[in-house]
């Protein structure tokens, strides 16, 4: 009886300690979820791993073969994202080398049988000095006025529609339709006489670029050792308007008519020649990075124009043959998740001497026209959807012949 008295007297708990039991009971609860998770992902993994295994060897041996145990902590079958099946196993599998294939997609191709509809924006910015091309279109963006022209800036954006199509496992084809807008500030010492003056003109473009058709063949699909390596031939035609025959702007004549500063009254948007090119590119994967690498060479054919004099008081016809370039890169990506991924590369291109001939002429090549166009690459990949990735890229030059830098930002959709 009086330890009876004693417990009725004991107080009640209070409101504090109440709440101190629940923070208590809901922080063990968060961690053995923590902890249920971890193994569910884990079971997951091991039980699509012998899934995939059964598949494959009963596949060769033409036996079914008995599923795998089932344990008290493993989830039904029927359970949201958990793989049923060899097949749901296997795409499970896939989803999580999502990365992997936006980088492969990027690099060289991916021969899933789709149709891939992309959207890609480009900004890239030029900055010469001291430039005496004319007449000409130098590394497909920049078109030079008249001789010893001191300072050309330049702004491309291009906006590129491209199709891609995987017509079976190991061929892809491509279709890329670039749009172009281009301001170009041209700038001259020595305006009116004066050592001190200075001339300045801005003209602009815009308009169809040169479209390019593809085709991407897998030769060798990627081993334990070997990359998967992807040859690529193509071809660009010359939609996009011509440097040659443009109207110019006559800016400042010499007392004896000799024009000192003259600049295109509009900026031409493709280079006006036939192109060719084929290439190789590698990639492999050892997780978490992916390496990849390209080579390949650019042949350009010879064309005649009713216009390629410099002068814009006469015309004269001829060819224009560019030169022919190679080029190369190679780099590194990393795959962070199933939906994000890094990348650094560097890539150049050689570009060797153009050559004109005027009618009835000699071919002469035009000093000045070779480049050596050096690039680091940095690139972020991010899968907005299972159908939808973002791909943005921040290019910066390490050779004069190299724009300063590009910004560019692709949307591909796979259907």
């Amino acid at each position: 009886m009086v330890s009876s008295k004693v417990a009725a007297q004991e107080p009640a708990p209070g409101p504090s300690s109440d709440e101190a039991d629940m923070k208590a009971l809901m922080a063990q609860l968060e961690a053995l979820k923590a902890s249920y998770a971890q193994e569910v992902r884990r079971l997951r993994e091991l039980d699509m791993q012998v899934q995939a295994m059964q598949s494959r060897i009963g596949g060769k041996a033409g036996t079914p073969l008995p599923a795998a145990p089932q344990t008290a902590a493993t989830p039904p079958a029927s359970s949201e994202g958990y793989a049923s099946s060899a097949e749901e196993a296997q795409e499970a599998k896939e989803a999580t080398k999502r990365s992997v294939n936006d980088v492969k997609q990027q690099q060289s191709a991916l021969f899933n049988q789709r149709l891939i509809l992309e959207n890609s924006v480009t900004y890239a910015r030029y900055d010469r000095k001291q430039l005496t091309l004319n007449g000409f279109l130098a590394l497909d963006a920049i078109f030079l006025g008249n001789i010893a022209i001191e300072n050309v800036e330049s702004d491309s954006l291009t906006y590129n529609f491209a199709a891609r199509w995987g017509v079976n496992p190991k061929l892809t084809l491509n279709l890329d339709v670039p749009y172009l807008a281009r301001k170009t500030i041209y700038q001259k010492g020595g305006a009116g006489g004066s050592a001190a003056a200075i001339a300045q003109e801005e003209t602009n473009g815009n308009g169809i670029g040169d479209v390019s058709v593809s085709a991407n063949y897998r030769l060798f699909p990627e081993g334990r050792r070997r990359p998967e390596t992807v040859m690529t031939v193509g071809v660009t035609a010359p939609t996009g308007r011509e440097p040659y025959g443009l109207d110019w702007k006559v800016i400042e004549r010499d007392n004896d008519d000799f024009i000192r500063f003259a600049v295109p009254d509009q900026q031409p948007t493709g280079n006006g020649l036939w192109q060719a090119n084929v290439g190789l590119s590698a990639v492999k994967t050892a997780d978490p990075a992916i390496l990849f690498g390209n080579i390949g060479y650019i042949r350009s054919f010879k064309r005649s124009f009713n216009d390629i004099d410099v002068n814009p008081d006469t015309k004269s016809p001829g060819e224009v043959e560019l030169g022919n370039s190679y080029y190369f890169g190679a780099g590194v990506a990393f795959a962070f998740n199933e939906r994000t991924s890094l990348s650094i590369s560097f890539s150049d291109r050689l570009s060797a001497r153009a050559s004109t001939r005027f009618k009835g002429g000699q071919w002469t090549k035009v000093i000045g026209s070779d480049a050596n166009a050096g690039t680091l690459n940095l690139g972020v990949t991010y899968a907005l959807t299972p159908h939808t990735t973002l791909v943005s890229l921040l290019g910066i030059g390490l050779t004069p012949d190299a724009p300063d830098f590009t910004l560019a930002f692709k949307v591909p959709y796979m259907l």
